[in-house]
């Protein structure tokens, strides 16, 4: 596969988008954080949030770094974020990590701890009619193990993404492959389609669905869905290949380029009631779409972007190449699910 060196403010002689541009430069440098941490990790740079998920220096650096580039270029722009200081605040040696970690990638500044943690806090906005929402590491268990994880960003008007970048610095080029590179970044702009960069910002290839793929993606984690339904969709859409199994939104990122046909998860059953965040779903969501697939929730409605952090009105989510879309539906109606 060939690359190439290509601006998203010039590609294919488009006008300047600076929005989208600014997003994948921060994702890009965010990228680089994450992966100083991984390769630097101690014990300590991991805390225990208060639901008992993880959270580490690379969460809190990615965010303080990308929190910072959106409010910069965009002074007025609200960021609806994952994270907090609050818990940076009340540890010193975890807060001198991060601001060391931010501060390699300062040029010309070396922030203070107090600027960093006021660079994570510009993303504890609210939803409202023009928002980003930020996971700055998508899949933490992922990233601790050294396996999958995603920085997930989107820009969100009057409830529809416009656009999404998700950078996948564990993903592999192609999936099957033997012997590939790893590290992608996806970039989707409403109407514009997806397209498929390095980690470093060259471009790819355009990316899309595949209609031939039979194979299905989940989630690793056992207690982030319901595995007994999925392979049970599966079965009844005939299935046969095992699961795709891995953390983060890079399962949106394999539909998008045609490795796997349908990315379902439903509610585990020890939490019926549980309702999705935004900052989990709405880059990966319009990645898929931009490349010819299809995403809505479980009873087949669009995401509902608008109701707070989390879809209040939406359960579930399946994401599909398109074509499967109404048999996923179809099944799920099938068997109660």
């Amino acid at each position: 596969m060939t690359t190439q060196k290509s601006s998203l403010l010039t590609a294919e002689n488009r006008k300047p988008k600076a929005k989208i541009q600014t997003a994948v430069d921060a994702v890009l440098k965010a990228i680089q954080l994450c992966e100083q941490v991984q390769t630097e990790m101690v014990s300590t740079d991991a805390i225990q949030k208060a639901d008992r998920s993880p959270v580490t220096v690379a969460d809190f650096g990615s965010q303080a770094l990308i929190c910072q580039a959106i409010g910069t270029a965009f002074p007025d722009a609200t960021i609806v974020a994952e994270e907090n200081a609050q818990a940076l605040k009340e540890n010193a040696s975890l807060l001198e990590r991060v601001t060391d970690y931010v501060n390699r990638f300062c040029k010309d500044t070396s922030p203070a701890a107090e600027t960093v943690c006021e660079w994570i806090n510009r993303g504890s906005g609210e939803v409202g009619p023009s928002f980003w929402t930020l996971d700055p590491i998508d899949g933490t268990k992922g990233f601790l193990r050294h396996d999958q994880y995603a920085i997930a960003l989107a820009h969100i008007v009057e409830g529809v993404v416009q656009l999404g970048v998700l950078g996948c610095p564990n993903l592999p080029y192609r999936l099957d492959a033997a012997e590939t590179e790893r590290g992608c970044l996806f970039a989707a702009i409403r109407g514009e389609g997806t397209q498929l960069y390095t980690k470093t910002g060259e471009l790819l290839e355009h990316v899309h669905i595949s209609e031939t793929v039979h194979r299905f993606a989940e989630s690793v984690e056992s207690t982030h869905g319901d595995s007994e339904a999925h392979a049970n969709i599966a079965n009844a859409l005939g299935i046969t290949a095992p699961p795709v199994q891995m953390d983060s939104q890079a399962k949106y990122g394999i539909v998008s380029r045609g490795e796997a046909s349908l990315y379902i998860r439903l509610p585990n059953p020890a939490y019926p009631d549980y309702r999705e965040c935004i900052w989990d779903h709405a880059a990966g969501m319009i990645v898929v779409e931009e490349a010819g697939g299809t995403v809505t929730d479980a009873n087949g409605a669009p995401l509902n972007f608008l109701t707070g952090k989390r879809m209040q009105e939406n359960r579930g989510i399946v994401a599909t190449n398109g074509k499967l879309h109404q048999h996923v539906l179809s099944a799920l109606s099938n068997l109660n699910l």
